[in-house]
């Protein structure tokens, strides 16, 4: 398995499938409901754009990472929640409907936000000779990764509502497949020290993991926000769409090492969802 065939052919084509299947459960109402709950969607957007990777920063900072696994740390910090999100809040009785504008909204919000702050990350982490910005093909690479094949399932379901439905499943299903695709062939390409790197990054990924369920839950509501909008808001900035991380660190900055915080994180990840959503149910 060569590394360009992984980066350069499956990373587009499973965030197409992934992406595509996001875009067959949205509909225009789903982005009208930004002026139903105008509330929950302004705070969770704050937390998942400029919360997280304020303490992603400062989770590698105080902790002293190497500089490329802290970016790579950063990177996954201002990725977007992946389609999972909706999965498990709907599992954990979640507001569902508010996963899924969430989704769709940092999905069209972090093509800018990212690189913000990976230019930033690289600025802080990264000697200045070592500084590249994103440039502009590379941001629009980035939307035509995202943005289109979301608006492509929208319009399948659009057009046809019907057909949309049956592809549905068949996508879901593929979206993990992919997933765990990803996660396993970077992680095969890093092979020879991933264990090691691994070890570095593991306990900055679980801490972030875990800073990113709790304050995803309680901050909504200490707005007073209801339990279930914050048990969407918790798993959204909780499980992030590792698959595009991955695929930023290798196609977008070059660099390998900085996938193994997106690979480790996506490990630890569904795990502490899960027992995130068991909890945050023991109580009424």
């Amino acid at each position: 398995m060569q590394a360009n065939f992984l980066s350069v052919v499956l990373m587009p084509l499973a965030l197409s499938v992934i992406m595509t299947g996001l875009g067959l459960s949205l509909t225009i109402g789903d982005f009208k409901r930004i002026f139903i709950f105008p509330k929950a969607i302004l705070v969770g957007l704050i937390c998942q754009m400029l919360l997280l990777p304020l303490i992603c920063f400062y989770l590698a900072k105080t902790m002293s990472l190497p500089p490329e696994m802290a970016v790579g740390l950063m990177l996954l910090a201002a990725a977007p929640g992946g389609p999972s999100a909706n999965l498990y809040s709907h599992i954990a009785k979640g507001d569902v409907a508010l996963n899924v504008t969430l989704t769709a909204l940092n999905s069209l919000f972090s093509v800018l936000s990212i690189a913000f702050w990976v230019n930033f990350s690289m600025v802080q982490f990264l000697a200045v000779d070592t500084y590249v910005p994103m440039q502009f093909g590379k941001v629009l690479e980035v939307c035509y990764v995202v943005i289109l094949p979301v608006g492509v399932g929208m319009l399948v379901r659009s057009y046809y509502p019907q057909f949309s439905a049956r592809l549905e499943k068949p996508f879901k299903m593929a979206s993990g497949i992919f997933l765990a695709t990803i996660i396993i062939l970077a992680g095969f390409k890093e092979r020879d020290h991933l264990w090691q790197d691994a070890k570095i990054v593991g306990l900055a990924a679980f801490f972030f993991n875990i800073a990113c369920l709790s304050l995803g839950y309680f901050i909504p509501r200490l707005f007073r926000l209801s339990k279930k909008q914050a048990i969407a808001i918790g798993m959204e900035i909780g499980i992030h769409n590792g698959t595009l991380a991955i695929y930023l660190a290798l196609n977008v900055i070059g660099n390998a090492t900085m996938t193994i915080p997106a690979v480790v994180y996506s490990l630890i990840m569904f795990l502490t969802a899960a027992v995130f959503g068991y909890l945050v149910n023991l109580r009424p």
